[in-house]
């Protein structure tokens, strides 16, 4: 019966910690604490944690703010688990979900893992459409948490477990920022590590609560991806493009009606093909045609705000500066 740490970077969200952990009270599998990483707020949930001091075996610690991989690092450095597990305080945590990774530990060994993610019935229609596009196959958020995605599995921080001998070879985090929990990926598989999906131990995360957050999210997630390349030449594969291809898509599309107007009708064929298959699956889904409608302007500012990011990144890069290695 294995133990587990719970780790939990928190910055200025003790609302959010409070729906976690309250969360985390209802677990089937009582085997496990919580380590609550307070990284420097300003807004702290000291108040919050002490609320469940009697329902869980919760530990809380405050820090001057180093951003979220090396505040992680620090949660490692004080947890007693045999595994580690990291969410973000955005995630609300199934009632079965340690009981499930326990089983699946069982049944196939793995020094780390990871869980998809999924809307929790109480998510707004937006929250709902945010998170149908950061996992559909229509985009890339469909290459995360499948078991059919291309390569070896890379865990993500929001919903990732390591063991204690990965901590201790590896030592945790690298950069604090901008791709922290990919680069931190890459170097578990290197260090020879086994890796790998439990598809049953899904989270609900909430995400962002308007498409202005999603779109400076996905921007941020766009310059990470260069900014991982970087540190690790030879990271960035061509299905990481495929955002920037269609930002440089809509540029050019206009344009075409000068140069070719058979294109430019094909062109705007395949947008309006691609925008009903969104609507039409998204709708499908969630039984809700506001859902659909809203999904369509998620997975647009999900591709719209990655690839812009990574061509920003890439015209003037900004990552390795302020997130220089530990």
């Amino acid at each position: 019966m294995r133990f587990y740490s719970v780790v939990i970077p928190v910055f200025n969200r003790p609302d959010e910690v409070d729906e976690l952990l309250q969360s985390l009270v209802l677990q089937s599998y009582k085997n496990f604490e919580v380590i609550i990483v307070e990284d420097g707020s300003v807004k702290k949930c000291d108040q919050v944690v002490a609320k469940f001091q009697s329902q869980l075996n919760i530990k809380y610690f405050f820090k001057e703010n180093s951003g979220q991989g090396f505040s992680r690092n620090y949660g490692f450095e004080r947890a007693k688990g045999d595994y580690f597990v990291v969410f973000d305080s955005d995630c609300l945590i199934p009632e079965n979900y340690f009981e499930l990774v326990e089983k699946s530990l069982n049944q196939n060994q793995l020094d780390a893992f990871g869980g998809p993610d999924k809307a929790h019935t109480s998510f707004t229609p937006l929250q709902k459409a945010i998170s149908y596009s950061m996992t559909s196959p229509f985009t890339t958020g469909g290459i995360r948490g499948n078991k059919k995605h291309v390569g070896t599995f890379h865990p993500r921080s929001f919903n990732m477990g390591i063991s204690k001998a990965v901590f201790e070879k590896t030592k945790g985090y690298r950069i604090t920022r901008m791709g922290e929990d990919i680069e931190f990926s890459i170097r578990i598989i290197k260090e020879g590590f086994k890796t790998g999906l439990i598809p049953e131990a899904f989270v609900f995360h909430k995400r962002r609560t308007s498409f202005v957050q999603f779109y400076r999210q996905l921007h941020f997630f766009g310059r990470a991806r260069i900014n991982v390349n970087k540190l690790v030449p030879g990271e960035l594969k061509l299905v990481h493009l495929l955002p920037t291809c269609f930002v440089l898509g809509l540029f050019a599309w206009p344009i075409l009606l000068w140069i070719s107007p058979l294109l430019f009708y094909l062109g705007a064929s395949a947008i309006a093909i691609f925008t009903l298959a969104l609507f039409l699956d998204a709708s499908l889904q969630y039984r809700n045609l506001k859902i659909g409608f809203f999904s369509v302007a998620a997975a647009f500012t999900q591709l719209i705000g990655y690839g812009m990011g990574m061509i920003n990144e890439l015209v003037n890069p900004r990552g390795n500066q302020p997130f220089a290695q530990k």
